[in-house]
């Protein structure tokens, strides 16, 4: 079973792809560009932000263990990194 953090990420995934669907059924029924361009930048941020968590995910779990073992030079590139990880 998947660990919560990413069973979080696959919801919103399943929430965007959802969404899309809807998205297609918009276009197929010749909805107005205006609302079907708007639905398409509500998915893209869902999918922007689901690629943000499973990014810091990475950085918590994965390279937390490995620059702590490192000590306080790990410690403080781990905070600069997370610091950057922001920006993504």
């Amino acid at each position: 079973m998947p660990d919560q953090p990413h069973a979080a990420i696959a919801r919103r995934l399943r929430r965007a792809h959802g969404h899309l669907e809807t998205i297609i059924a918009m276009i197929e029924q010749g909805k107005p560009c205006a609302q079907v361009a708007q639905q398409l930048q509500a998915v893209e941020g869902a999918i922007e932000n689901a690629k943000k968590a499973l990014i810091h995910d990475h950085i918590s779990r994965g390279l937390e263990r490995t620059l702590k073992a490192s000590g306080a030079k790990g410690q403080a590139a781990l905070k600069e990194f997370r610091l950057i990880a922001k920006y993504l």
